[in-house]
């Protein structure tokens, strides 16, 4: 198998994940970095439950098709923005999850609740829902991220990006998991919000390969069971 077949099976592993753990449903789109400024993306109009390979395309950072049967996500323009301003990143998660876009939605500050999901905190947040389907929205969303791994849109979803597409997709698990123990704790009292200190040790401890790698294959075993 061709490395760039690989890229495809793990992409499509990566948005079947997110959408069996309800954090992809209709929309959201994952991409990978390739070589030529390239990007890997699911075609924007095909079903995530069902996916495969087949419905993958290959566009170039104008979203212009270079392989594939169908058009890329009308927010393909977050990807590219998120790879020209982030040479770092090769995997990149765009997508509505519940919990979090309940915060944004809300008004209420992500905090760091939970011990994984410390690793995105602070979480920049986008003060506009509208969708990033232009260069414009592209520029102010990555205005917003900075240097930071994720960032959530105002009553509209998150993003994650890492080296990897693994990374990106533990990130987003690990976000909306703790928003989900944040709102759920703000039910009965008020959210215990990690000490900086406590937040060094969790960065120290949790951001390694082999963590990361153990979350993907967490899930990637319960697809197989499945």
């Amino acid at each position: 198998m061709s490395d760039l077949d690989e890229q495809k099976q793990q992409l499509v592993q990566c948005i079947r994940m997110l959408e069996r753990g309800g954090i992809v449903d209709y929309n959201g789109h994952a991409s990978i970095r390739l070589p030529g400024d390239q990007i890997l993306i699911n075609i924007g109009n095909r079903t995530r439950s069902t996916l495969t390979v087949d419905d993958l395309c290959i566009i170039d950072f104008d979203g212009n098709v270079i392989e594939g049967d169908g058009k890329p996500p009308l927010e393909f323009h977050l990807h590219a923005g998120v790879y020209k301003a982030r040479p770092e990143a090769g995997g990149v998660i765009h997508c509505h999850p519940k919990w979090s876009t309940v915060l944004s939605t809300a008004g209420q500050e992500y905090l760091p609740v939970y011990a994984q999901g410390s690793l995105v905190y602070p979480l920049p947040v986008l003060d506009s829902p509208d969708s990033i389907n232009n260069i414009k929205m592209a520029t102010a969303l990555t205005d917003t991220l900075g240097d930071r791994p994720a960032a959530l849109m105002k009553a509209h979803g998150a993003v994650t990006l890492g080296e990897t597409i693994i990374d990106a997709f533990v990130l987003m698990n690990y976000l909306e998991d703790n928003a989900e123990r944040q709102y759920m704790a703000a039910q009965i009292g008020t959210p215990y919000s990690f000490t900086q200190a406590e937040l060094d040790l969790c960065r120290e401890k949790l951001w390694t390969p082999g963590l990361f790698q153990r979350t993907w294959d967490h899930f990637s075993a319960k697809m197989a069971e499945s």
